[in-house]
């Protein structure tokens, strides 16, 4: 008999139906964790479930029969790899689970951006239709996406879906290498030359210590074309200062994100100050959140704690 202890079961849909594992067990579910709350929940488990709860190296240290930490997200970063490692226990995560529900958020934003979707939807709420006495007006700017280009930052599979989806479009896709890279690789172009050339910037990277802050104010002010900045890969991507001054001085044309660096933003942040701009769309971490992807995600969660109990497991990390 195992103990599953699930720390935040309220990241996933109420809809959503998690399945009872096959294998012996008792579950335990909560509906949230905060951080100080997460050594003494998890110190007789010997499996964790969670999605932003983080489980750092003193917890883990006091939780002496874990042998699996299963990250019912893509990012791992909640958790303490090296020490997981060191006393031998396993993390694994979702994967592949977002390839349709990411990449049609990322051009739900990128399309309402470049028609001013919800300027416009706005003015005709408030009657500027009427008082343009005429069929339509030319209140805010307008841009097809075909024949424009598109730099991709983050090229594994949500990032090659994107490219896909924005070719179907008639757009030029460029795929960035790393920043830092003196090789580029076949298929791909350098980081700063994607700067300069694209009309629209998305982010699909994970959040590592290399990547956190990789659009910061040097990168804004390559952005030639005054491109669209769109994320929905983590917050931390981005400079948030940076991102607000980018806006005000005209580097960018817009921003569409749908996440923060900490969720949720604090009132005061970069990011609740820009969101009620005309030429920005903040959105609340949902991008991965089709019923069809959850469901997904749920399922696969079962399946990698089954999967590692019958000896052959299953996407692990570190």
């Amino acid at each position: 008999m195992i103990r599953i202890v699930f720390l935040d079961r309220d990241t996933l849909s109420p809809e959503t139906v998690v399945r009872a594992p096959s294998v012996p067990h008792e579950m335990v579910v909560h509906a949230r964790t905060a951080p100080h709350e997460v050594a003494e929940r998890i110190r007789d488990a010997d499996v964790v479930i969670t999605n932003k709860a983080p489980v750092r190296a003193e917890a883990v240290a006091g939780a002496a029969k874990l042998k699996l930490i299963a990250v019912s997200a893509t990012g791992t970063d909640i958790v303490d790899l090296a020490e997981a490692k060191a006393r031998g226990i396993a993390v694994c995560n979702i994967r592949n689970y977002a390839k349709n529900t990411v990449p049609e958020h990322t051009f739900a934003l990128m399309l309402a951006l470049r028609r001013s979707i919800l300027p416009y939807r706005q003015s005709v709420i408030e009657g500027r239709w009427q008082q343009a006495a005429q069929f339509c007006y030319f209140d805010y700017p307008i841009a097809d996406l075909g024949g424009s280009t598109l730099g991709i930052i983050g090229h594994g599979t949500l990032g090659q879906s994107v490219g896909k989806i924005a070719e179907a479009f008639g757009m030029r896709v460029l795929a960035a290498g790393r920043r830092d890279a003196t090789d580029i690789k076949p298929g791909q172009t350098a980081f700063d030359e994607v700067l300069k050339r694209a009309d629209v910037i998305t982010l699909h990277c994970p959040l590592t210590p290399e990547t956190r802050g990789v659009i910061g104010i040097r990168e804004f002010a390559l952005m030639e074309r005054k491109p669209l900045l769109i994320n929905t890969g983590r917050g931390g991507l981005v400079d948030e200062h940076a991102l607000e001054q980018a806006l005000d001085a005209g580097q960018i044309s817009g921003a569409g994100f749908d996440v923060t660096d900490g969720e949720p933003p604090a009132a005061d942040s970069p990011m609740m100050r820009i969101a009620s701009r005309e030429n920005v769309i903040l959105t609340p971490h949902v991008a991965w959140a089709s019923r069809e992807a959850i469901q997904a995600l749920a399922d696969q969660l079962i399946e990698n704690i089954e999967l590692f109990f019958a000896g052959t497991p299953r996407n692990l990390v570190g």
